[in-house]
């Protein structure tokens, strides 16, 4: 029997440039983080999650690639790369990779010999068009930073498609050349062990093939599924694809085109219901969540390497969220999204960070947490874009922080230069040592997640909690059930849980050892939870009938 191991995964995403230099150069490498895999592993993460580190002008973050069969010098080479690999799977710890086959750079071979010659064999490997459409300003990706989806090359004399940035020409995924080619970056890297893969712009993959005669653009996902499958049977397609729950079917399929999906919806309710204090919003969202296939998977998240996307909220709701985490422009991206890290956003409230995280590990689906995020570091806002949130991570609150011996004004990224949320107050080695840390707390959440598999496995019930700032669930299977509770109120409440636990059965705290809590003969169980409390109970029969 296959192992959907995704279903109970917890998984860790890092920037492969921002974890640790081993070299002095200022930038991060493999072989630094071979060497610091300890962190994640004492975390309790089960899966790493790498962003692009592949041959890249760098000009995205990586996402720009120039070379898909390779490592970016400056992380280091292949063989440290394997190297790292090993390290990983000596930990345990399963490893997927960002498959970004949407666009390329335009400093990529391929697209230098499509330009240079349009009758070749790269010459219909991108989307070209002799006159620029009527509709090159639609469509863009990055409003108030991207002008046109369309860009003029004097070589060829034609326009060339680019959904993202002008200097990342879009692929042209309807030619069957391509394709094969996809197939290939996968094979290579699931050679060198990897499980899987992040599909980045999954539905803008989708677009070219919809000029494909007779082919339905979502069927090529299954193409993807089985190709892998047939490599690698227990591997896993995590996609990025900012979808609405009635186009779940056609992304999921009957459980044979993606395993995993970002649940962006979802996200976006959460900070409002963070907004609010107010759990109404994640608990409408979870009633009407779809049914999904056995082996498909939401994956669940507070924050990741983007902007906090609102773009499906209510105009009156994103000024909300805007009010209450972004208030100031600067803090704001794209018209649409926030581009700060969850620590700040959140006040530097430990409490109300904890429970974010206890929240959401609670979730139907996969959690994926953002480095650093662990520890509570901060943003710099100085930096363009979204490398605010990418900064070095602190290891530990002696000299610059340990992430490197290089000058800090030679690092990646300049980390923040003071400010409650710098490596002298927020550090790896500091939090690891003190039981009752950020770091320490979120550790001993995700202990108890990984051993409740109700979560992963089931569909979340909705239980009025009777009050609107609790968010009460119930995850059932095999006999199993996992009753949780958040208060995402700066006030106490009190729940009446009895008859969520049932005159037969009774609760043990899996947060406090040797909890239990159990209906009285009213059928009443009062538990208080404290501004941003939040409980975890597993439900069993009574014994003493």
């Amino acid at each position: 029997m296959i192992d959907l191991w995704y279903k109970n995964a917890v998984i860790y995403c890092l920037d492969v440039d921002s974890f640790f230099d081993s070299d002095g150069d200022g930038v991060g490498d493999f072989r630094g983080l071979a060497d610091h895999l300890d962190h994640i592993e004492a975390l309790g993460a089960t899966c790493i999650w790498l962003l692009p580190f592949y041959p890249s002008p760098n000009r995205d973050n990586g996402y720009d690639i120039s070379d898909y069969y390779g490592v970016d010098p400056r992380y280091g080479t292949l063989g440290e790369f394997v190297d790292f690999m090993q390290a990983a799977k000596d930990r345990g710890l399963k490893v997927i990779v960002d498959l970004v086959v949407n666009h390329s750079s335009i400093d990529h071979p391929w697209f230098q010999a499509s330009r240079a010659d349009p009758n070749g064999k790269y010459g219909d490997w991108y989307v070209w068009s002799k006159e620029k459409p009527a509709n090159a300003e639609e469509g863009v990706v990055f409003p108030g930073v991207q002008k046109s989806t369309w860009t003029y090359d004097r070589k060829r004399g034609e326009y060339y498609f680019h959904r993202f940035y002008e200097h990342q020409a879009d692929l042209n995924i309807a030619n069957p050349a391509v394709r094969e080619e996809i197939e290939r970056i996968m094979g290579f890297w699931l050679a060198l062990g990897v499980s899987g893969f992040r599909i980045d712009a999954a539905p803008f993959i989708l677009e070219d093939l919809e000029k494909v005669k007779g082919m339905d653009p979502h069927a090529y996902l299954a193409e993807l599924q089985q190709f892998l499958s047939w490599r690698e049977a227990e591997a896993m397609l995590l996609a990025e694809a900012n979808i609405t729950m009635d186009q779940a079917d056609e992304f999921f399929g009957s459980g044979d085109r993606l395993h995993v999906i970002f649940n962006f919806p979802l996200n976006q309710k959460l900070f409002l219901a963070f907004a609010r204090g107010d759990a109404t919003p994640v608990a409408g969202f979870l009633k009407n969540l779809p049914q999904i296939p056995m082996i498909g998977q939401w994956a669940t998240f507070l924050r990741n390497h983007d902007e906090i996307d609102l773009g499906r909220l209510e105009p009156a709701e994103k000024a909300e969220v805007f009010a209450a985490f972004g208030p100031d422009k600067s803090m704001q991206l794209y018209e649409r999204g926030l581009r700060r890290r969850l620590a700040p956003m959140l006040g530097g409230d430990e409490r109300r960070i904890a429970m974010g995280f206890s929240l959401m590990l609670s979730l139907p689906g996969t959690p994926v947490i953002w480095y650093g995020d662990e520890i509570g570091m901060g943003e710099n806002l100085d930096l363009k874009e979204r490398d605010s949130v990418r900064l070095p991570m602190q290891w530990n609150g002696r000299g610059h922080g340990g992430f490197s011996s290089a000058d800090p004004k030679n690092w990646v990224r300049v980390p923040q230069a003071d400010g409650p949320f710098t490596h002298r107050f927020v550090n790896a080695e500091t939090q690891r040592t003190q039981p009752a840390s950020l770091f320490s707390t979120i550790q001993k959440l995700i202990r108890v997640r990984r051993g409740c598999r109700e979560i992963g496995w089931s569909e979340a019930e909705v239980l009025d909690a009777g009050d609107p700032a609790v968010l009460m669930l119930r995850a059932e299977w095999k006999g199993g059930t996992v009753l949780t509770l958040h208060n995402l109120a700066e006030r106490p409440v009190t729940v009446d849980i009895g008859d969520a636990i049932g005159a037969d059965a009774q609760a043990h705290d899996l947060l406090k050892d040797g909890g239990e809590l159990r209906p009285d003969a009213d059928g009443r169980c009062l538990l208080r939870l404290p501004a941003y409390g939040y409980e975890w109970l597993r439900l069993t029969h009574r014994t003493d009938r």
